[in-house]
């Protein structure tokens, strides 16, 4: 027998979804408090010092945390080839602005003390103010957009023309998805601070992560409602072949109204995903109100629960194309071969437990709240 043949070809692309979902949650986790934390910056710091704190909360931490972005575009080209294609295409200006806000933050974090310039430093204090919220709201504007459907077609040779525009994207629904995502992570960003940091800057940072998470679990539960009552779902109404080759045009889709509903409506036990995320900010509110250290846990929690929330609800769907459905791409068209998936996952056992293991001695030595004293005892290390 064949290695790759020990998994079949169907049960691969079903892996694939769920590590495509563990990843993106991976970086929504671990990378979403850096983004939040720069999002709070100019609210929860009034003066240089108290800036200089909640940038070394971020600061050792932060390159290891975006692998997991590195390692969502490396599983969506390698695995979901067309998915790749469309997505980078077709959101170029959107990836570019979340890229070049990206670069913002290491930047910003070598060289906001290179002078000794308030208006240099306070320059540096808005690009990592930009390279928090910018990359915040258009991820989450880009969710909005799949939910709805991407202007996207494939002609008979598969060849794939985006019909879009930039501006487009930024439709009253796809925004509201936006502020949801920059709440959620301002959310986790809080309980972050209040986890490594003490005195005005935790009490600041709790007030806001307080708002964040009501505003959370509000408009979480308003896109819940709009997307039920008024954005198009699509249904596959053809026979699905979960291991026959990679062609989006072999089946027939419709749009309906609530269509993204029907897998809570067949399989109710997935209705804890959206608990998940409606528990788990109520938690985080809770716990920011009391002060407590382990309020991370719950808005981690929440972030699991709404990002899972959108996966559900769109399987087998990963990009529904709203110009011509027939052509929205699928868990099941629009992989790659059964062998690449194979090897890719063999790399990917290898891969994930050692980053994994690697973060969490990071974690471990980084233990504990970064306080006025040692940075200034620790001068040449600290940001």
């Amino acid at each position: 027998m064949i290695l790759h043949q020990l998994i079949d070809y169907d049960t691969l692309r079903l892996i694939w979804w769920v590590l495509l979902g563990v990843l993106l949650i991976g970086f929504a986790v671990t990378d979403g408090f850096d983004l939040g934390t720069g999002t709070l910056l100019p609210f929860v710091a009034k003066n240089d010092m108290e800036r200089r704190i909640v940038i070394n909360t971020i600061g050792p931490v932060w390159e290891g945390n975006q692998t997991w972005l590195i390692l969502g575009g490396g599983a969506i080209f390698a695995a979901w080839p067309p998915l790749y294609a469309v997505s980078f295409s077709g959101f170029y200006l959107a990836m570019f602005l979340i890229l070049a806000s990206l670069i913002l933050r290491p930047v910003g974090f070598k060289f906001r003390s290179k002078r000794d310039s308030d208006t240099w430093r306070a320059g540096w204090d808005c690009a990592l103010f930009i390279g928090g919220f910018v990359p915040s709201l258009i991820f989450g504007v880009a969710i909005g957009n799949v939910l709805q459907g991407v202007p996207f077609r494939l002609n008979s040779d598969l060849r794939i023309f985006y019909e879009g525009t930039f501006f487009g994207l930024l439709n009253p629904f796809a925004l509201v998805c936006g502020l949801l995502s920059v709440a959620m992570l301002v959310m986790h960003g809080s309980a972050w601070l209040v986890l490594k940091t003490s005195g005005p800057v935790a009490e600041r940072a709790r007030k806001y992560g307080v708002l964040a998470a009501v505003t959370t679990i509000v408009l979480f539960i308003l896109a819940g409602l709009v997307l039920w009552l008024g954005v198009d779902g699509y249904r596959i109404t053809s026979t699905i072949d979960r291991v026959g080759p990679s062609n989006p045009l072999a089946k027939t889709v419709t749009a309906e109204t609530g269509a993204w509903f029907a897998n809570y409506a067949s399989h109710p036990w997935l209705l804890l995903a959206p608990v998940f995320g409606v528990v788990g900010a109520a938690g985080a509110y809770l716990g920011l109100k009391a002060g407590r250290e382990a309020t991370i846990l719950s808005s981690a929690l929440s972030i699991f629960g709404i990002i899972s929330t959108v996966g559900v609800a769109m399987f087998p769907f990963i990009l529904p194309s709203s110009i011509d459905p027939r052509s929205s791409l699928t868990v099941w068209d629009a992989s790659s071969s059964h062998m690449t998936l194979f090897i890719m996952l063999v790399v990917t056992a290898i891969f994930i437990p050692l980053i994994v293991m690697y973060t969490s001695w990071v974690y471990r030595v980084l233990w504990g709240k970064v306080e006025e004293a040692a940075i200034k005892d620790e001068s040449g290390h600290a940001y």
